[in-house]
């Protein structure tokens, strides 16, 4: 069962991730709502994923995955992004992100999504 860190600052998202996930065979270790809390959590719990929303508060996905790729190289992040964000999913790839997901996200995509990687 692979270990998830869900990084996104709104609650509805963090819960409706970690309901689909839970369904779906992955074990939802924790989660964060912005870049700061996401690099602390992932030194505290090594998840085998991490879930990273690109915009929020105080750091934004990008920037926390820059961080924790220098923590651990093989981190394994995907980007969660809105349409539109299609040159910062570049960018984020481009950083090591392993993929992406657009929001909004359907079941299927983000299960087929992460049973990849």
């Amino acid at each position: 069962m692979k270990k998830v860190l869900i990084v996104d600052d709104a609650v509805y998202m963090r819960l409706s991730l970690k309901e689909i996930l839970e369904r779906n065979g992955f074990e939802v270790i924790g989660d964060a709502e912005n870049g700061i809390e996401a690099i602390n959590k992932y030194k505290m719990l090594s998840p085998d994923i991490v879930t990273m929303d690109i915009t929020m508060p105080e750091m934004d996905g990008v920037q926390a995955l820059t961080e924790i790729k220098k923590i651990d190289s093989n981190a394994k992040v995907v980007m969660i992004s809105a349409m539109g964000q299609e040159s910062i999913v570049r960018e984020s790839i481009m950083n090591g992100a392993k993929g992406f997901i657009v929001k909004p996200f359907k079941e299927e995509n983000v299960i087929k999504s992460l049973s990849k990687i």
